[in-house]
């Protein structure tokens, strides 16, 4: 998750996510290598810190949080693989059956509120990470949840 120095995570209109000011906040992570090779963007890329940093929160992670927002907006950008190789737990309002990817992310849906989303986030990730993947408004409500 980027933020800008004036908060700005993501716009408030559907429409403009992923839009021009939102690449623009994400400048920094679309050259870094592993980035690059785990969304299939093509070969080569910065090495360094922030691709260590990059590389090393994936590694770690075994399962990640995200709402119906930043599911929706990346459901229509991700490859066909999406990027995140973990079972992925999206909370929403609406019932939907689990839709599996190719790569081993299975996006789960959960209707009964973020502490069931964690908690089965929680036993898929075993002994690694849980990433609350965002968008903002998700991560909101776990930081005043705890």
């Amino acid at each position: 998750m980027s933020m800008a120095l004036d908060g700005f995570i993501a716009p408030e209109s559907p429409e403009e996510l992923m839009g021009q000011l939102w690449m623009e906040l994400q400048q920094w992570i679309f050259p870094q290598r592993f980035f690059r090779e785990n969304l299939k963007l093509g070969e080569g890329g910065k090495e360094g810190r922030d691709n260590d940093i990059v590389r090393a929160t994936f590694e770690r992670t075994g399962a990640s949080v995200m709402g119906k927002r930043m599911f929706d907006a990346g459901e229509k950008m991700w490859p066909e693989e999406a990027p995140f190789h973990t079972p992925v737990f999206v909370v929403t309002h609406e019932k939907r059956d689990p839709w599996e990817r190719p790569g081993g992310t299975t996006f789960h849906f959960v209707n009964d509120g973020i502490e069931s989303a964690l908690d089965q986030a929680r036993e898929a990730a075993g002994d690694r990470d849980v990433r609350i993947a965002g968008g903002g408004a998700t991560i909101l409500e776990y930081v005043n949840a705890a």
